[in-house]
């Protein structure tokens, strides 16, 4: 046939070509790959934001039950010690967490504020808080939605109804929906009773662990504007409260 012998010919160069880029050249110089033995391997990306994760906690009685949030990559639970996680908040409308707190006396409730407390300039926002009673099958919106950004909260070790929730609110504006909110009927209403300005939210609480109506508040007046970051100013200052605010 006439077009035989010129593919065999086409076959026979591309294989010859193939076999010269496969060939190192005789000028080439050899390495030496001991010279890299004490080099270390790092990672240089890509840096997902939702990689940051912004709260923990785990059941006392059992530490390998832990729950995770992170910056806008939702709430995971580990049942195996950290082995393997499973999302559970993939289908609240948020997928910012602040802080979670286990009612420990009784597991299965859990307390999670959403709205990561990292005022950067990645920061995102959530929408108040949640409440499960099943370990973290099902979720229950529980308020203070103008919140924003819920960096701490506390569930009295007595009951699981005394909640105190820090928030820190918006980093990009002033608002009044700061300060530290609580409840003592499980959420069905927030009674806001430390404030100090639209300006000023809160950067820590802690509570007494030998003393449940003790607690020490640092509030924290801060301001980001795409171009700059305010830290202090006059609303600053710690706080402390010997009767359960």
């Amino acid at each position: 046939m006439p077009l035989q012998r010129p593919f065999l010919l086409l076959v026979a160069a591309m294989f010859v070509a193939i076999g010269a880029l496969s060939t190192p050249p005789a000028h080439a110089q050899q390495i030496d790959t001991t010279l890299f033995r004490a080099m270390k391997v790092r990672g240089i990306g890509p840096a997902g934001m939702s990689g940051r994760v912004t709260a923990i906690d785990a059941i006392h009685s059992n530490p390998d039950v832990i729950y995770v949030g992170t910056a806008s990559g939702g709430l995971w639970k580990s049942t195996s010690g950290g082995v393997d996680w499973d999302p559970i908040f993939a289908d609240q409308p948020t997928g910012s967490i602040g802080s979670i707190s286990i009612f420990q006396a009784n597991p299965d409730i859990i307390w999670v504020g959403a709205g990561e407390g990292n005022p950067r300039n990645s920061q995102s926002a959530g929408n108040g808080v949640y409440r499960s009673l099943d370990g973290g099958h099902s979720w229950q919106h529980m308020g203070l939605d103008n919140t924003r950004n819920i960096h701490r909260i506390i569930v009295d070790p007595r009951d699981a109804n005394t909640v105190y929730v820090g928030a820190q609110g918006s980093a990009w504006g002033e608002h009044p929906e700061r300060g530290v909110f609580k409840t003592s009927d499980g959420g069905e209403t927030w009674e806001k009773n430390l404030y100090v300005d639209e300006k000023t939210g809160v950067g820590e609480m802690v509570m007494d662990p030998s003393n449940p109506n003790k607690l020490f508040v640092n509030m924290w007046e801060f301001r980001r504007w795409p171009w700059f970051f305010k830290s202090g100013g006059p609303g600053s200052g710690l706080f402390m409260t010997v009767d359960g605010g």
